[in-house]
Parts: structure tokens; C-alpha cells; sequence
């Protein structure tokens, strides 16, 4: 069986149009414009509607996703949604995903975090490079609003919600060139969202101990995620047999500035060449690098044989990187 090469042949994203700004949070908690930026990095963040859900997001990037690969959904043969607000437990917000596009193919959701979308990528690329698939959906989609307690200032104040759609595709030239995936379960505790599942399910104590919502030890995710964005970034440069100067745009998991300059300080990286637009959106977990990668298409910042590296990191506690050729 000969290997294919897989690469990006459409992408898309989508945000709901309703803006929380940091002045809209000093209404809420105890918090200020200032503390927020100078620590975070964000301004702003999108909140989707009550009635709004992951599946509608993750439809509206995907309409985009298809119209720029210049496909119809009755062409796709999988499709994969990375996150950890599904519409519901079951059916899978993939299944959910596939009825609203009118599409016919299989699908399955994946749960791996702010990693989501490059670990869903991993997978994705595999069926196409055997040959057992052509044409796949990856989503990463979030209505993380539906899970943050808005009482609690260390965390309301970092997530947003947004979709972001990657069309994967055989390629003759370009496309990924490695993959770099890792989990440490013992780290599971530091972001979690306690209750709701099997071992704690709903209850008047859950509920009253407000366990439905994220809760994050901020301290010990930042040394991590800069330790992860580091090494599995320089394994993926090193697995497709190029050097950092090779690199031409990083795309970063969107969760803190401070992040993300400490990662290029630790690679020796210009900050110009990391792509940051979490001041508009903050952290969207599995929706962020995707959202970023189409946002830096966009603004003309990725061309033809492009040499790109994602990287991200999240709850699991896990991590991913990977290089692409556009």
C-alpha cells in the first residue's frame, strides 16, 4: 500500500457575533481591563447565544471549509469534531454535524482538549494517506461559555467560544510532514471539569459545589505549557527533517500571551513570526489553532509552500505539534 501525501485543500472558521470585552466582565466579577490584559493578553472574547451550540458553530466554519475547497458535503467520506463541549454525550456532535450539512459519511468526535484539533488532524491524515479515504472534515468547535463559572474570575475570564473547519485532502506536493502527539495523565487534575460524567454524575451536590464548570490550577498549566510548546515543537521541526529557520509562521494554541512569548524566547524564535490573535478570542481550546491558521491565510501571511508549525497544548493533560507545507 504507497503512502499519499495529505495536505489542507479548504479551510474555514466562524465566531458567534456577540463580543464580551474585559469592561463587560468588570460588571460581573472582580477583576479590570488592566489585570486582564497585562496577564492574559485578551481584550475581548465571543460568546455564543443560549440556544446556540458546538454543532452550530462547527456547521458555519465548515460551510466555509468546503465552499474554499470548492466541495459539497455529499463529497465528504469522514468527519471529525475535536471537543470537550459536545452538544451532548451521544450522539456524537460529529453525527449532529453530518445531518445539519446534509452530508452521508461516517463520524466520530474526539476528545483531547486544547490539542483537539491537531490531534483530529493526526487522525484525519491518516486515512487519506493509506487511501482508505479521500475528502475529510476536521472541526475543532467550542462553546466553552456553556462550562466556565462566571463567578470565578481566574477562569471566566480566559475562554471564548468559535469552529474552526481544516478539508484534508491527497495532495501530489506539500502538505504535513510530521506529527508530534503526547499525554500525561497524571496531570489530569490541573484542568478538569469535575462532574457530569460517570464518576460524578449530575446530583444536587455536584451541582450545589458548582463541579459542572472548568476548573484550572493556572500556575502549574502555564509551566507545563511552556515546557510542552517548546520540546513538541522542536520535535515535529526535527521529525520532518527541517530546522527552525526553515519554519516560516507558527501557529500557537491561543490561551495566554505570556505563553506564547515565553515559548519564542525558549525556541530563539522572532516574536513576529508566531501568529497571536487570542486579544479578540481568547483561549477557544480545540477551535484556536484552527482559527488562527485561517486567519493568518487571510491576511496573506501564508503562500504557496509556506512551511507552517501548529503546536498546542490542553487538558489531559496533553500536547501536539505538527509541520505543514501549504
Amino acid at each position: 500500500m504507497s503512502v499519499r501525501k495529505v495536505g489542507v485543500r479548504g479551510i474555514g472558521a466562524y465566531t458567534p457575533p456577540k463580543v464580551v470585552t474585559n469592561f463587560d466582565l468588570e460588571k460581573i466579577v472582580e477583576t479590570s481591563d488592566e489585570w486582564i490584559f497585562t496577564r492574559t493578553g485578551i481584550r475581548e472574547r465571543r460568546i455564543a447565544e443560549p440556544d446556540m451550540a458546538t454543532s452550530d458553530l462547527s456547521y458555519m466554519a465548515s460551510k466555509i471549509a468546503l465552499d474554499s475547497a470548492n466541495l459539497t458535503p455529499g463529497d465528504l467520506d469522514l468527519i471529525i469534531v475535536a471537543t470537550v463541549t459536545p452538544d451532548m454525550f451521544f450522539p456524537a456532535t460529529a453525527c449532529i454535524l453530518q445531518d445539519k450539512l446534509g452530508a452521508t459519511c461516517p463520524g466520530f468526535d474526539l476528545s483531547a482538549g486544547c490539542s483537539g484539533l491537531i490531534y483530529a488532524l493526526s487522525v484525519g491524515a491518516q486515512f487519506i494517506a493509506n487511501g482508505m479515504y479521500d475528502n475529510i472534515l476536521v472541526v475543532g468547535g467550542e462553546t466553552l461559555s456553556k462550562i466556565i463559572d462566571w463567578q470565578d474570575r481566574s477562569t471566566c475570564v480566559l475562554f471564548g467560544d468559535a469552529a474552526s473547519a481544516v478539508i484534508l485532502g491527497p495532495l501530489d506536493t506539500g502538505g504535513f510532514r510530521s506529527f508530534v502527539l503526547g499525554a500525561d495523565g497524571g496531570g489530569g487534575k490541573l484542568l478538569e471539569l469535575p462532574a457530569g460524567g460517570s464518576r460524578l454524575p449530575a446530583s444536587y451536590e455536584t451541582i450545589s459545589q458548582r463541579l459542572h464548570f472548568i476548573k484550572m490550577n493556572g500556575r502549574d498549566v502555564f509551566k507545563f505549557a511552556v515546557r510542552v510548546m517548546e520540546e513538541a515543537s522542536l520535535e515535529a521541526i526535527d521529525k520532518a527533517g527541517l530546522t527552525l529557520k526553515d519554519i516560516d509562521l507558527f501557529i500557537p494554541h491561543q490561551a495566554n500571551i505570556r505563553i506564547i512569548e515565553s515559548a519564542a524566547e525558549r525556541l530563539n524564535v522572532p516574536k513576529d513570526k508566531f501568529f497571536v490573535n487570542l486579544d479578540r478570542y481568547g483561549n477557544t481550546s480545540s477551535a484556536s489553532v484552527g482559527l488562527a491558521l485561517y486567519e493568518a491565510f487571510l491576511e496573506g501571511k501564508i503562500q504557496k509552500s509556506s512551511k507552517i508549525l501548529m503546536v498546542g497544548f490542553g487538558a489531559g493533560l496533553t500536547w501536539g505539534a505538527c509541520v505543514l507545507e501549504w
